[in-house]
């Protein structure tokens, strides 16, 4: 238990199948792992690019920042009368892969809806399809920063997530990515647009479009 403890995530080892386990049959075990993981509180597991990976909750600068986006999200949509609504602490589900954005924009009759009530929710109520997701948020954290600026772009990618949004207090001064237009046969983005803190970031497409992430949101510029 003492490794789940780091700032870093917890990759599981390395699965030995025979040759003749195809990347199905091992995404089947991954699923299986994860849905019999029991995590302390404060931790969740997510399945990323062949590996499940346990990190911690974040630290006040993280939920400060995921708090304002989430709120300014939710304002944002509700004068536009959206169809969409903000979540977080959601299971995403595309195939055998689940991921844990530090925010979801998906559809509100989705998010709102019992298991039985739409196609959106995954099996035995684990999470919400992918397909009705149109806007991931990520706020990296010390430790995580290859799986939130590298593993988890391409998995959003290649899941065909509209738009990533990605804030990071640990790149250089502190950035604000936008990402969207997915390839997903190649794992990227299209266009992708980064600026510093104190530049503000327009969200091109989707319900959320024209909304900007500034200073509300990450702090004032830093200083070198």
């Amino acid at each position: 238990m003492t490794a789940l403890a780091q700032e870093a995530p917890v990759t599981t080892p390395e699965i030995t199948t025979p040759e003749t386990t195809t990347p199905g049959d091992l995404d089947e075990v991954l699923w299986q792992a994860w849905k019999a993981m029991e995590l302390p509180e404060g931790f969740h597991a997510e399945i990323i690019e062949g590996s499940i990976e346990v990190s911690p909750t974040g630290r006040h600068s993280h939920s400060r920042i995921s708090f304002q986006l989430r709120r300014q999200l939710t304002q944002y949509l509700d004068k536009t009368s959206s169809a969409y609504a903000v979540t977080n602490d959601t299971n995403i589900i595309h195939g055998r892969k689940v991921w844990i954005p530090d925010l979801v924009i998906a559809l509100e009759d989705a998010i709102t809806a019992f298991a039985d009530d739409t196609e959106y929710v995954a099996e035995d109520g684990i999470g919400l399809d992918v397909g009705c997701v149109a806007l991931v948020a990520e706020v990296v954290s010390p430790g995580q920063d290859c799986k939130q600026r590298v593993r988890k772009r391409r998995a959003y990618a290649r899941a065909g997530i509209p738009v990533h949004v990605l804030i990071d207090d640990y790149d250089g001064m502190g950035t604000v990515t936008v990402l969207s237009s997915p390839s997903p046969g190649e794992g990227t983005y299209a266009q992708s647009h980064r600026a510093r803190y104190g530049i503000d970031v327009v969200i091109p497409d989707g319900p959320a479009k024209g909304f900007v992430i500034g200073e509300a949101i990450t702090g004032p510029p830093r200083k070198g």
